[in-house]
């Protein structure tokens, strides 16, 4: 895949990890998205509209010339949580 989605894919995986779906309710990551949509926080499903038109600009001809806009400006931060299970 192309590096211009992988901050947004990096994103919403690491909301979706930290989401009740997954940590209360005990649903794979899979099933909350495709599953149980409206029961993820705003955040997480702002970043899964913003990673399918990532993926969607990476198709179309006039974005592929001038550029995929969508995942380039987006700035991927992993939060404190996420960097302690990284390391460990």
């Amino acid at each position: 895949m192309s590096s211009s989605c992988q901050n947004l894919l990096a994103a919403l995986r690491e909301c979706i990890l930290q989401s009740d779906c997954v940590l209360k309710q005990g649903h794979k990551p899979s099933e909350c998205i495709k599953q149980h949509i409206k029961e993820l926080p705003d955040e997480c499903q702002s970043l899964r509209k913003a990673a399918f038109e990532c993926k969607r600009g990476m198709l179309d001809m006039r974005k592929r010339f001038r550029g995929n806009v969508v995942g380039t400006e987006f700035q991927y931060k992993p939060s404190e949580s996420a960097e302690r299970s990284l390391s460990s």
